[in-house]
């Protein structure tokens, strides 16, 4: 009965085990990938190493959080706690599809907005003008800052004679 009530309300560790696993897959993608001797400081590894790193940290965090205090368990155990958005979950998979679709004819800059707008509207923003100019500036500082900083060239697409 002891170990019952030591993993009692701690089924949120699930997110930090699928994060850990996300790291390992990253990390081992980060070990294996084939820099070209030519890559500029600090190179096309340097963002990956951050995002696992990242990714290391917060499931670090979060099995902390989870271990020192446990989701609580309700008295009343029939009802639902929480709820599925299936709309919020079709649209942002609606997104990620169109960026996969759209990334190599569009280009980053195009493919990128619309994936980020898209999240946007789904999350439930309701000024789109403002988010569009929003998603076409996040994807331009990421253009700029893998084109500038790591030398790498994002697909351009449709707008092939004017960026990149």
């Amino acid at each position: 009965m002891k170990m019952k009530a030591k993993t009692t309300g701690r089924s949120g560790l699930i997110l930090p085990g699928i994060l850990v696993l996300l790291g390992i897959y990253l990390a081992v993608g980060i070990i294996t990938m084939d820099v070209p001797d030519g890559a500029k400081q600090p190179g096309p590894t340097f963002f990956p190493i951050l995002i696992t790193i990242a990714i290391f940290v917060i499931a670090a965090l979060l099995t902390v959080q989870l271990i020192r205090n446990p989701e609580p368990v309700p008295a009343d155990r029939q009802g639902y706690r929480s709820y599925s958005d299936w709309k919020t979950v079709a649209l942002v998979a609606a997104g990620f599809l169109a960026f996969a679709l759209l990334l190599v004819p569009a280009g980053w800059l195009i493919s990128a907005s619309l994936l980020f707008w898209t999240v946007a509207f789904a999350l439930g923003s309701k000024n789109r003008a403002r988010d569009l100019g929003i998603a076409l500036v996040f994807a331009s500082v990421i253009q700029l800052a893998f084109g500038a900083a790591l030398g790498l060239n994002l697909p351009s697409g449709i707008l092939e004679g004017l960026i990149g």
